[in-house]
């Protein structure tokens, strides 16, 4: 017997600029949503029966029609409002999931002043957000950072790992540490302060990878999600990944110089790739 098994559809990289203008100084935010469903979808699937189905369209435009009325502050609070209408409004769908990047954006300064009207795109971080509400139950609110791109000159070894015939790699104790951090955390409740919890959580990574003696990428990367939740009791869990950004030591012998580890190449690929769940234990 063959039966349409999981499923869910909706629409992606429905981008939004929200501007606010009623105040001396400007307002501008720019955030990109997906919005996925599911429900009781099979005659859609199997005999083509759209009498259930909401049309990817008229989500996006319901993203736009609330984005005009929301007084939500953050893209977690966006996410839970989304979400709860689009439950709410269609007894055919199960649960809805809004996922949200929130690109930074911050005023031109000039003269030590911040324009009240002109704008500067922030680097290549991006602040996420996932809500999914199922039809009976709370809500699951997580949120993220991506493309966090940090680096460290000191304080950073790899040493004591494996040797073996493919092994070239020299054991050090001095090394360029860089990675770009992708970050998830899931909050035990929703109606959080999410903007506060966010600074704190992005502060306690920070810090931690600042201040650790680092033995390996993995070594730090338990130490910034131990952090995070020591920092910020509402969340239940932390997922890091911590991809390597190498930069590889120059050899400068062959013109006659030497290298205390000053001059490096930076190289794209390939790359180590570390993630870890850290988990608050009942």
């Amino acid at each position: 017997m063959i039966k349409l098994a999981e499923n869910r559809y909706g629409k992606c990289r429905v981008r939004v600029v929200r501007i606010k203008r009623d105040r001396p100084v400007h307002e501008f935010t720019e955030w990109t949503v997906e919005v996925l469903l599911t429900g009781k979808f099979t005659e859609c699937f199997e005999s083509g029966d759209n009498s259930l189905i909401m049309a990817t369209d008229s989500m996006k435009n319901t993203v736009y029609s609330l984005a005009r009325d929301t007084g939500a502050g953050t893209i977690e609070d966006f996410g839970l409002e989304l979400t709860d209408h689009l439950v709410k409004t269609n007894p055919q769908i199960d649960s809805a999931s809004a996922s949200i990047k929130n690109v930074p954006w911050g005023h031109i300064t000039v003269d030590n002043i911040a324009a009240p009207s002109a704008f500067i795109k922030g680097g290549g971080e991006v602040e996420t957000s996932e809500v999914t509400r199922q039809r009976d139950g709370a809500p699951t609110v997580t949120s993220g950072i991506e493309n966090l791109v940090i680096i460290k000159t000191a304080n950073s070894g790899f040493e004591g790992f494996i040797r073996d015939a493919h092994t070239t790699l020299p054991e050090t104790a001095d090394r360029l540490f860089g990675t770009a951090v992708r970050a998830r955390w899931i909050y035990a409740a929703g109606g959080l302060p999410f903007a506060e919890a966010r600074c704190t959580v992005r502060n306690a990574l920070l810090k931690k990878f600042a201040e650790h003696e680092s033995r390996s990428v993995q070594h730090t990367l338990y130490a910034m999600g131990k952090a995070a939740l020591e920092d910020v009791p509402e969340i239940k869990e932390i997922e890091l990944t911590m991809p390597n950004k190498h930069c590889i030591l120059v050899d400068l012998t062959k013109f006659g110089k030497t290298n205390p580890n000053e001059i490096f190449v930076p190289i794209e690929e390939p790359y180590g790739y570390i993630e870890a769940t850290i988990r608050r234990e009942d």
